[in-house]
């Protein structure tokens, strides 16, 4: 029995629009290289996922069959705006059906955005099964305008100004995250809805914990990190390490230094890829900073950060023969991501739960914005003084949207460059400083100073707007469970674990 040939129109419904990158110029010639290289392998692929990173940072995809994919790569892919306007439980924050309040008219009624691939992002995933590559677009308004709720052309903008004065910041990650087993197949649904998520997963600690880098600790846990770790290799992330931290069954994921949109595309695949292949295989990855697990200690993101010269390759932040290990520019530099830690740190910080890793009680979270040599309690800590010398942010939660964090520390690391003011002295303990600043305790907090600050100069007035709405969503929300619920001060809450656990 023969098979039927189906016909197909040669323009699909779904397509954003017919030579939308040509016609609006979007690509460079790296990229065009790059998407010849892509199209030539689609013959060997089953499936394309066409990604973004949300306000949240959560990756949102389509999965294209790789004939579909051929036209979409140059045409680009509609998509609804919804995941821009809903906060972290699905909860619509922003109104669609009129004004929005956040200056973007072309999402009233929901009215499509065009998702243009970046070809540099082009990589099939390793694995059995399918066949199956994924690739990171860029979000554009249908006239070809950049998105203004787009958290990648936010990092864009940034990134235009340091090579406007010739300058490329190179990023290196360092990430805890919880790896649990499942204990059962239920899905958490019961109860589920817009504006409340269902039970969490039910999983045990992989160990006890509480034995810093042990060997017989990470063994633990290799079987599934090992097999990881090669498979992002073989997605070619820049991989340096796999460590056991100090909570049961607690991870942390370092990479050699990237470019600064490479470091923000890395984030956002490794988070994605890491949940994705533990779920397969019966575990649970999770980057929410504090779970209720037994024993959990907070998790946190570090973003070590330093600037080269484009044309020479030189580490401004070198120090060599200056005591203090510091040389003028990464003084300048940090003095700028200190000036702006408060208008800033709800993009570091954007959850409920990330708050409870910055108390007093766990003694190297950074608790206040200070600058210190080889001290992990300050928020920026410098170290080396040769070709290697960076500044180390400790603030972010694992969780945090990668564009959003490092177009915030990048920001305010050339405002302080720029601004010639002098930079605050550096401290070599705790006490250093005379009279630190304290990081804010609280999302609401947090909330409160992002709405009274500069945001828009970073993130533009459309973007700003819309995450505060998002943001103050979500902080209701748990503000009116508290109220109802009177949690115990100092323990991880059901909200908190049913909100964040499963979906970051």
């Amino acid at each position: 029995m023969l098979s039927r040939s189906w016909s197909t129109p040669v323009a699909e419904g779904s397509v954003g629009s017919p030579s939308f990158v040509a016609d609006h110029g979007l690509w460079s010639d790296a990229q065009r290289a790059a998407a010849e290289r892509a199209e030539a392998r689609l013959d060997e692929l089953d499936f394309v996922r066409l990604a973004y990173g949300d306000p949240h940072g959560l990756v949102r995809s389509k999965t294209l069959t790789a004939r579909a994919f051929r036209g979409v790569l140059r045409n680009g892919m509609n998509y609804s705006p919804g995941p821009f306007l809903k906060d972290t439980a699905c909860t619509t924050a922003v109104d669609y059906r009129g004004e929005s309040g956040v200056g973007v008219e072309e999402i009233a009624g929901l009215g499509n955005f065009v998702l243009a691939p970046d070809p540099l992002t082009f990589q099939e995933l390793p694995g059995t099964g399918p066949r199956t590559a994924w690739v990171i677009g860029d979000e554009y308004l249908r006239d070809g305008a950049p998105h203004p709720l787009s958290s990648r052309h936010a990092l864009h903008r940034v990134l235009a100004r340091y090579a406007d004065r010739g300058l490329t910041p190179a990023l290196g990650l360092e990430v805890e995250w919880y790896l649990t087993r499942r204990l059962d197949d239920d899905p958490g649904n019961e109860g589920n809805g817009f504006g409340l998520q269902g039970p969490a997963p039910r999983v045990a600690a992989m160990n006890a914990g509480y034995q810093f880098n042990l060997d017989a600790a990470y063994d633990t846990v290799a079987p599934l990190t090992d097999p990881l770790a090669l498979d992002l290799l073989a997605l070619g992330l820049p991989l340096r390490s796999m460590e056991h931290e100090m909570g049961p069954g607690q991870v942390e994921t370092t990479f050699d230094p990237l470019s600064a949109l490479d470091a923000a595309d890395a984030m956002l695949l490794f988070r994605a890829f890491a949940k994705q292949w533990c779920a397969r295989r019966g575990h649970h990855a999770s980057f929410m900073s504090q779970p209720a697990i037994a024993g959990a200690d907070p998790s946190g993101w570090h973003l070590n950060q330093s600037l080269l010269e484009s044309a020479t390759g030189r580490n401004l932040f070198s120090a060599e023969g200056l005591s203090e290990g510091l040389s003028p520019h990464s003084k300048a530099y940090a003095d700028g991501l200190l000036a702006w830690t408060r208008e800033l740190f709800l993009l570091s910080v954007p959850t409920v739960n990330g708050y409870r890793r910055l108390g007093v009680q766990h003694a190297l979270s950074p608790t206040r914005a200070g600058l210190s040599l080889e001290d992990r309690t300050a928020m920026i800590r410098v170290v080396g003084r040769g070709a290697g010398a960076h500044v180390e942010n400790r603030v972010g939660e694992p969780c945090a949207n990668p564009y959003l964090m490092i177009a915030a520390q990048l920001h305010a690391g050339l405002d302080g460059l720029e601004a010639g003011r002098p930079p605050r002295a550096s401290g070599r303990g705790a006490g250093a400083d005379a009279a630190p600043d304290a990081v804010p305790q609280s999302l609401r907090e947090a909330l409160e100073s992002f709405r009274a600050g500069r945001a828009a100069q970073v993130l533009g007035a459309p973007l700003a707007a819309c995450l505060a709405k998002l943001k103050e969503s979500e902080a209701r929300r748990y503000e009116a469970w508290a109220l109802t619920h009177r949690p115990a001060p100092g323990r991880v809450t059901e909200w908190e674990q049913r909100e964040y656990f499963a979906v970051f």
